[in-house]
């Protein structure tokens, strides 16, 4: 299942691995395989298009086909 929420969605692998073997690892073994899980993870993420308008992304600014929505005030 797909998720819109960057955060979730980066982490899932690492959770889906840390349950499946809950209890066998010391603290640095499992910080250790999260971190590497994520290494792997990473490989497969796509790079923004145009990182130089992330700011206006965070801001809230709406975007329709890859050109900023202006609202106009009725």
């Amino acid at each position: 299942m797909r998720t819109t929420n960057p955060i979730e969605s980066t982490f899932s692998t690492v959770r889906l691995r840390t349950d499946k073997v809950r209890g066998c690892f010391s603290a640095t073994t499992a910080i250790t395989m999260a971190f590497k899980l994520c290494e792997c993870a990473e490989k497969r993420w796509l790079r923004l298009h145009c990182p130089e308008r992330l700011a206006e992304v965070i801001k809230g600014v709406k975007f329709v086909n890859g050109i900023e929505k202006k609202w106009i005030a009725a």
